[in-house]
């Protein structure tokens, strides 16, 4: 029943935000981001605790971006690198969370060096507009193309149940996807359906992970 208005009541706060978002109306936009960022920390905290080292290392991450969603919702080119330090951060605690699941010299895998691939393409696309941002994109685009690697070693690697492997693996994937469309809207061209693609794909990522807290069981 908890995860039912879990899932209803993201996706109200998910619709409201992006209707601010729509109208520019940024105290709004801040509000609502900050009450669905706040239900996802929530969403895990409700979940059992199935492998406590998992859940501790991922709840850290996923307090880190919600930390990271109230800095980028605020004006400013600090308040943007503020935020990525803390996405950066969380992505380093969902890199270890993962490790917890699967050893890191389980992430070497055709599947790695495909997600290596595709992220080099996205660096190469974005290098001409970075300018001053180019050494804090590097180092966030090495972070999250490793966080990408630990869930699809979790999902490949592991004999945990099906479903939490799948939740771990869409999960950390929606939220590589949004962070293109974040990046696209910072330094290439800022319009509306940066948002409307990124936000739910960043929102679906993020619940994925919470909810997987409690599907973490061992195959029999």
């Amino acid at each position: 029943m908890n995860n039912i208005l879990i899932v209803i009541g993201g996706s109200l706060f998910l619709t409201a935000h992006l209707y601010c978002e729509k109208k520019n109306n940024n105290g709004g936009a801040l509000i609502t981001k900050s009450f669905l960022s706040l239900l996802f920390v929530i969403t895990a905290l409700l979940q059992p605790h199935l492998a406590p080292a998992y859940f501790h290392y991922l709840i850290a991450g996923l307090i880190l971006c919600l930390l990271g969603d109230f800095c980028l919702a605020l004006p400013g080119e600090n308040m943007f690198r503020a935020g990525l330090i803390a996405f950066l951060l969380g992505h380093v605690f969902y890199m270890v969370s993962f490790s917890v699941l699967a050893q890191p010299a389980q992430w070497i895998s055709p599947g790695a060096f495909f997600i290596l691939g595709v992220s080099l393409f996205v660096f190469f696309w974005l290098r001409p507009y970075l300018r001053n941002m180019l050494v804090p994109v590097s180092v966030y685009i090495l972070v999250i193309t490793m966080m990408v690697g630990g869930a699809w070693a979790v999902f490949w690697k592991t004999s945990l149940d099906p479903s939490g492997k799948a939740f771990i693996l869409a999960g950390a994937l929606c939220f590589y996807l949004s962070d293109i469309f974040v990046a696209r809207d910072k330094f290439i061209k800022k319009e509306y359906r940066n948002r409307l693609i990124g936000l739910p794909l960043y929102y679906l990522g993020q619940f994925l992970l919470a909810f997987s807290v409690g599907l973490l069981i061992m195959e029999r």
